[in-house]
């Protein structure tokens, strides 16, 4: 016999570009909203009954609605707005959840001057949030970076790890180290100056990989994920992930050429993936 053990529902990949006009310049948010809702649903999977489903097409233009009456200057705070009212308008949810990737936009700067009303995409990193409320309960908000490419031309290596039949790879004490990273952090509150934090949680992570002497890709992402525990105290864990972005020195003594680190092959196919969650200690 089956039973309905777990269900949620919602709308994903609601963009949204919202522009502030201020007296002196714009501002613009470019936002990709997800919202799943968790609830008394049993009956709309098991017997058809659509009586307590809030209409997809609904969620999707609540968030531009919502978007318009905001006064929500972050995604965390936007993501609190949501949630907050898909559980105070639909009595039937017992949970909410709202997620949001933010590309970056900044100011163009044209002869030394900032163009109040022309920007440029940055990065190629984004931002997240994840904002999940489950009803009575408190909010429990986790941000992050996807795709923050980074790479060091020093002060990495790669020996003494275990060589069977097998292994082909050589040891290295002056390697190019280059990763796709990903980092998620769990804030220990709801009213915290989320853009703020996100800002020095990103130049901890980077200053970390910069001045880190590694021996591994573990041990300098076990370096950044404790240095942004240092740094922020309202965070109260920060997972990381750090696939390898390889770069493979290239043999040139078929033309007779030495290769003293200075030419590579980039590739990131099949690539070493390392992942670890570091948490405060209680």
């Amino acid at each position: 016999m089956a039973f309905l053990a777990e269900n949620k529902y919602g709308k994903s990949r609601v963009r949204l570009m919202k522009v502030r006009r201020l007296d002196d310049r714009h501002d613009v948010k470019e936002w990709n909203v997800q919202v799943l809702l968790e609830g008394d649903f049993e009956r709309c999977f098991t017997v058809g009954d659509n009586s307590k489903i809030l209409p997809t097409d609904t969620i999707k233009n609540t968030v531009y609605s919502l978007g318009r009456s905001s006064t929500a200057t972050c995604m965390e705070q936007f993501a609190k707005e949501l949630t907050a009212h898909f559980l105070e308008h639909n009595p039937q949810l017992t949970a909410a959840s709202v997620e949001i990737e933010e590309k970056k936009w900044a100011h163009v700067v044209v002869n030394d001057k900032l163009q109040p009303t022309t920007f440029q995409q940055s990065g190629p990193e984004s931002f997240t949030t994840q904002v999940t409320q489950k009803r009575g309960e408190g909010l429990q908000i986790q941000s992050g970076i996807r795709g923050l490419v980074i790479l060091k031309t020093a002060r990495s290596s790669f020996a003494g790890y275990i060589k069977d039949p097998l292994t082909t790879l050589k040891e290295s004490h002056d390697r190019l180290f280059g990763t796709e990273a990903m980092a998620v952090w769990t804030y220990d509150r709801a009213d915290l100056p989320f853009a703020a934090l996100r800002a020095d949680i990103l130049r901890t992570l980077l200053c970390s990989f910069a001045k880190h002497e590694s021996l591994s890709v573990q041990h300098t992402l076990y370096a950044m994920g404790q240095a942004v525990l240092e740094a922020a105290g309202a965070v109260k864990d920060v997972q990381l992930t750090m696939p390898n972005r390889h770069c493979l020195l290239v043999d040139l003594t078929p033309f007779g050429q030495d290769n003293p680190n200075m030419i590579f092959v980039p590739t990131d196919e099949p690539h070493g993936y390392i992942e670890a969650k570091v948490v405060r200690q209680a």
